[in-house]
């Protein structure tokens, strides 16, 4: 049983944390063993729209490629929700024809993106990284079969703590995004709100990553 990191952007090498990497199309390191790639809606590029969907398109037929992502919507960016939900949507697609999960970005966006969930028919797995909101937009994502992984917020918001302890053990991932704490100190944190052992947590995580990717 190794520790799980759902999404970072950095690469420690750690031989006791299996991480995802976060790549960027037009940056991608080939050393890093287990990665996901997607066209952030920060980075979006029309001149390199399609070369970047390209590359995400080789990179997800690669078994190391673990997700597609991070993904998604942001209403508090210039850039027009319509052009970041064209982009967003030609991700999803790529994301369902090769069978992998899609890590997400979301921004006060939270219906729209449960909206396209149900109009494209998504069935791989959505998780939604870096969760911070109330138990209400839990809720209605966990309805609509969305995971939620936790890192940041959790270290640094304690209202956090009410709204982690009642999602349920198979719906949830640990990460540590680009925060400068630790993924060890994410998982005692965790652990400590959902009353358990370390070894019991690194259990559920695992068997949740098992799940959602199939390993």
């Amino acid at each position: 049983m190794q520790y799980i990191n759902l999404h970072t952007h950095k690469f420690t090498n750690n031989p006791n944390v299996l991480e995802i990497v976060n790549q960027y199309p037009q940056e991608f390191d080939d050393k890093i063993p287990f990665y996901s790639i997607g066209i952030h809606p920060w980075y979006i590029k029309e001149s390199s729209l399609e070369a970047d969907l390209q590359i995400i398109e080789e990179k997800l037929q690669l078994q190391n490629c673990l997700a597609l992502g991070e993904c998604g919507l942001d209403k508090r960016i210039e850039i027009s929700m319509g052009i970041q939900t064209q982009v967003f949507e030609k991700q999803l697609r790529l994301a369902i024809q090769y069978k992998k999960p899609v890590i997400l970005h979301c921004v006060s966006a939270y219906q729209e993106i449960i909206e396209i969930k149900k109009r494209l028919q998504v069935e791989v797995p959505m998780i939604i990284h870096g969760f911070s909101k109330n138990l209400s937009i839990a809720k209605s994502l966990l309805d609509n079969g969305f995971y939620l992984s936790f890192g940041k917020y959790l270290l640094r918001n304690p209202e956090l703590e009410s709204v982690f302890k009642l999602v349920p053990n198979d719906k949830f991932f640990l990460e540590t995004d680009t925060i400068e704490e630790t993924l060890d100190e994410v998982y005692k944190l965790a652990a400590k709100y959902k009353n358990i052992e370390i070894e019991n947590l690194i259990k559920i995580i695992n068997s949740n990553f098992n799940h959602v990717f199939k390993k």
